[in-house]
């Protein structure tokens, strides 16, 4: 069995594989899974929860030798992260293929897949993970900016300046937010369960601050925003604790989004009252408590924002289907 280990893409001139383009595909493939830019490289995961830029390590291996061995004329097939075939087509033909986690329709239930998942015989390859594009973070940075400063047109005069963002998840999308919320001049406020995640996007200039304690965090955040200084803190927590804590509170920030990995009640997203290392085993142990367990904080997160919404609080998701998830747990 092939053992997790290092990847760092070739650089330079110099061929690893017979001609540029397989070379190419080889490089986009290792550099998913770099330290330096994939969210759980061991476990083969880029982003996205549970992105994958390979089914297993020994496909990961079969991968690379495939590309080491193809020629120009031949394309590589890749179904859901494994190497399935190599045919003889032609120059200007694709080098690769690649189709990841289809299913025939009546099949294709979150529950029909992670049965097959379980099984290895197939993965989740999010958009840019099982395709081997992601750059990191820096990707999406763009279109989150762009976002934020769509918001500040609409709603605040073009500018964020002097007004308080509030978000929750700091991964591999969601890690973008805090640099593109100081970029349009806002104060920032993010909610995330996953330390690393922060010292992630600390060490990599994404987030100026991590502040503990929640009511720290937000008054942190309150003070940058009353002296209109353009800053992101981060804060260990649950996004369904920190919406509440500002609820009770009485405070209202501007605008309020969310990038957790709510599209996937299981691998994703973190329920609220547990640490991670009771979330993991509780996954692993128990997944249909655990799911529920994940909807009933995702009803109690929607509905915190929805009130805030009510409040005045320009509010938005971000395209994880929380509003989805929520009207599965029953938020109307």
């Amino acid at each position: 069995m092939a053992e997790p280990r290092t990847v760092r893409a070739p650089r330079g001139r110099t061929l690893s594989c017979k001609g540029w383009q397989q070379e190419a595909a080889l490089r986009m493939l290792m550099n998913n899974l770099d330290p330096e830019v994939g969210e759980r490289p061991d476990d083969l995961v880029v982003y996205g929860g549970s992105g994958k830029a390979a089914r297993n390590w020994e496909c990961f291996e079969a991968i690379v030798r495939s590309l080491r061995e193809l020629e120009d004329d031949e394309t590589l097939l890749v179904q859901s992260g494994k190497p399935v075939g190599v045919f003889r087509t032609h120059a200007d033909a694709p080098r690769v293929l690649i189709a990841n986690a289809n299913l025939v329709p009546h099949w294709a239930t979150a529950d029909e897949f992670r049965r097959l998942e379980a099984l290895g015989l197939t993965m989740f390859g999010q958009m840019t993970a099982g395709s081997w594009i992601y750059i990191g973070t820096q990707g999406i940075l763009q279109g989150t900016y762009e976002c934020f400063a769509a918001a500040a047109r609409a709603h605040f005069g073009g500018s964020l300046q002097g007004r308080l963002v509030v978000t929750a998840g700091l991964g591999g999308m969601g890690g973008a937010q805090p640099l593109a919320a100081t970029m349009n001049r806002a104060a920032f406020l993010a909610a995330e369960v996953d330390e690393a995640r922060i010292d992630k996007r600390l060490a990599t200039g994404y987030l100026d601050e991590k502040v503990g304690g929640l009511d720290a965090a937000i008054d942190r955040a309150l003070a940058l925003k009353a002296n209109r200084e353009p800053r992101s803190v981060g804060v260990v927590a649950n996004a369904a604790d920190l919406l509440a804590r500002l609820l009770e509170r009485g405070i209202v920030p501007d605008v309020l989004t969310d990038q957790t990995s709510a599209h996937d009640e299981l691998n994703g997203y973190v329920p609220d009252g547990m640490t991670l290392a009771a979330a993991a085993a509780l996954r692993a142990n128990d997944p249909g408590r655990y799911k529920a367990e994940a909807y009933r904080t995702m009803a109690a997160h929607m509905r915190a924002m929805l009130e805030l919404q009510r409040r005045g609080a320009v509010t938005f998701d971000y395209g994880n289907n929380l509003r989805g998830q929520a009207l599965v747990a029953g938020v109307a």
